[in-house]
């Protein structure tokens, strides 16, 4: 088991968001879960997670503002941030995402057995 990292999963649907839990929480890591952008926004300020797991498409704001909003304070400028979306169908996409600043884009649906693998693999986090 891999040492004991921090996720925040920041996304409006709780399927999405208790799927990724219970899938990423497996590998050992500890899991923070938020509905809302600025619920997120709150929750990396005070916890400082390794990383996040944001959606793009939430009611306002939405991925990109909560990211640029993420990137615009310094408490949390510097945590690396993977999009979740099902708009990452095609590479233009993909690089449209990751030019907002993205450390990553991961597709909407995942697939549960591969979640874990991709996200350690976009952090570059040793197994």
């Amino acid at each position: 088991m891999t040492s004991e990292r921090c996720l925040l999963i920041i996304d409006d649907s709780a399927v999405i968001r208790q799927i990724a839990k219970m899938t990423l929480g497996s590998r050992g890591w500890r899991i923070l879960t938020a509905e809302t952008g600025p619920e997120g926004i709150a929750m990396a300020a005070s916890e400082r997670p390794d990383a996040i797991l944001l959606d793009v498409i939430m009611p306002h704001p939405d991925g990109p503002e909560t990211l640029s909003r993420l990137r615009s304070d310094t408490q949390t400028a510097r945590i690396p941030v993977i999009f979740l979306t099902g708009l990452a169908d095609s590479e233009k996409e993909r690089a449209k995402l990751s030019a907002l600043g993205a450390d990553g884009v991961l597709a909407k649906p995942f697939d549960p057995d591969t979640l874990t693998d991709l996200v350690a693999e976009t952090l570059r986090w040793p197994e």
